[in-house]
């Protein structure tokens, strides 16, 4: 008899285990088991900027970077625009390339006064407490990130959100996780002032430190299309907080209308990026899957870098050559890798650079090696569609260089309006959700 009944017990352990097994996980996004409207939603990258290390030139401005650590005793308050809105939040701070652990002491959100980028006030009554697994203080560990407890905090889309964070014992290190690129004015000034509206005397920068992500929690329709690129991405040209970069541009197109205002824009892009080569930041096969693969809610990925690659290649036949070859393998193991999580993939021409120093060659083996290129993007059938970006913003009558109304001067990046026409060349149907 005993035995029948441990028998009896130990199968009602297995079978609950494997209940366990079959429902997964338990939920960790806040929401109760009953909140059938909350469990409907996921979360989704609304905001991104791709970690890199800090160069030595764009490092916090003195005195917030000693001889050891930066940010000592620092407040740090920066902007960012999200795409998707939604009514509660979380963020991820970045130690992806910290030399020490990255101890956060206190972190806020709220909204910027006047709604504005680059502010360093905010709107009064709008502050909010970020915690951490319940706390309000937590440490990132070398090399890892940390993602915020869920926030209630609606936030319209389009709209700029003001991040705050202090560090009171700073970072021990002068390796920085940053994104140097954000064409955004922070702010920076001694002492705990995540709750103050306004940071009279603050250091302003045009750099963003540590945070690399804001999530809205949304309905399911609610996708993501990230974008791999360069400078070209990042906004090279554009307006120091004017938010015109062309995936700024893009979103704003996808707002105007009913069937694409459900997408995110995620722009993980960074000013000399390779996609062999590793210059500032890792290259392209190497940031992949943290970047790209492993944001919440991303399903279609535009491809569009490259550049840096055939110009920092020697301007020799067989150099070009090499380079050619060795893009298009790439190019084919990130959709190889983008679809195998069920990514569709887009691939975007690269622009001339006729007239750029110290691109072009007088020889022209760099424009024969982007002729090559753009060739195979256009005809291979390896993307999934493709965005021909170089048709988009050439000269007709000297299609080598770019229209000289579009770029900013130096034959290579664009202006406002030439990041206008690059979000114009993609096509809204092609983001609809399928």
């Amino acid at each position: 008899m005993i035995a029948t009944c441990v028998l009896a017990l130990a199968l009602v352990v297995a079978s609950s285990a494997v209940l366990a097994l079959v429902r997964g996980p338990q939920r960790t996004d806040g929401a109760g088991a009953g909140d059938t409207a909350t469990s409907a939603r996921r979360w989704v990258n609304t905001w991104s900027a791709m970690p890199q290390l800090t160069e030595p030139g764009n490092m916090p401005p003195a005195p917030f970077t000693g001889d050891r650590a930066v940010l000592v005793d620092t407040t740090l308050r920066q902007t960012v625009r999200v795409t998707t809105g939604g009514d509660r939040v979380r963020l991820r701070f970045s130690n992806a390339f910290g030399g020490s652990a990255l101890p956060l002491t206190a972190v806020t959100v709220a909204l910027p006064l006047g709604g504005q980028a680059g502010v360093g006030a905010i709107e009064p009554g709008t502050s909010r407490t970020v915690t951490f697994s319940g706390r309000e203080a937590t440490t990132v560990p070398v090399g890892a990130q940390v993602v915020s407890d869920p926030l209630d905090f609606t936030l319209q889309p389009g709209a700029n959100l003001t991040v705050t964070a202090y560090l009171a014992e700073g970072h021990a290190s002068l390796a920085l996780t940053s994104h140097p690129g954000s064409r955004t004015t922070s702010y920076l000034r001694h002492g705990d002032h995540t709750e103050d509206t306004d940071l009279p005397g603050a250091t302003p920068t045009n750099h963003w430190y540590l945070l690399s992500d804001v999530e809205v929690l949304s309905r399911p329709a609610t996708t993501a299309v990230a974008v791999l690129g360069d400078s070209l991405t990042d906004g090279r040209g554009s307006t120091t907080n004017g938010n015109n970069r062309w995936p700024d541009q893009l979103f704003d197109r996808l707002q105007e209308k009913p069937g694409t205002r459900h997408i995110a824009v995620v722009n993980q892009a960074a000013g000399g990026n390779r996609v062999l080569n590793d210059g500032l930041g890792p290259n392209a096969l190497a940031r992949l899957d943290r970047d790209i693969l492993a944001h919440s809610a991303v399903e279609q990925l535009i491809v569009f870098e490259g550049i840096n690659d055939l110009g920092t290649a020697e301007a020799t036949p067989a150099a070009q050559q090499r380079v050619t070859a060795d893009l298009i393998a790439a190019y084919e193991q990130i959709v190889v890798r983008a679809h195998a999580q069920g990514i569709h993939v887009y691939g975007a021409t690269l622009l001339p650079f006729d007239g750029n120093t110290p691109y072009d060659d007088a020889a022209g083996h760099r424009e024969a090696a982007r002729q090559a290129v753009n060739t195979w993007i256009r005809t291979s059938g390896r993307f999934d569609a493709v965005l021909d970006f170089d048709r988009a913003v050439r000269d007709p009558e000297n299609p080598s260089r770019l229209l000289p109304t579009l770029h900013d001067g130096d034959w290579l990046h664009l202006n406002p309006e030439g990041y206008r026409v690059l979000a114009e060349a993609v096509p809204s149907r092609l983001l609809q959700r399928r």
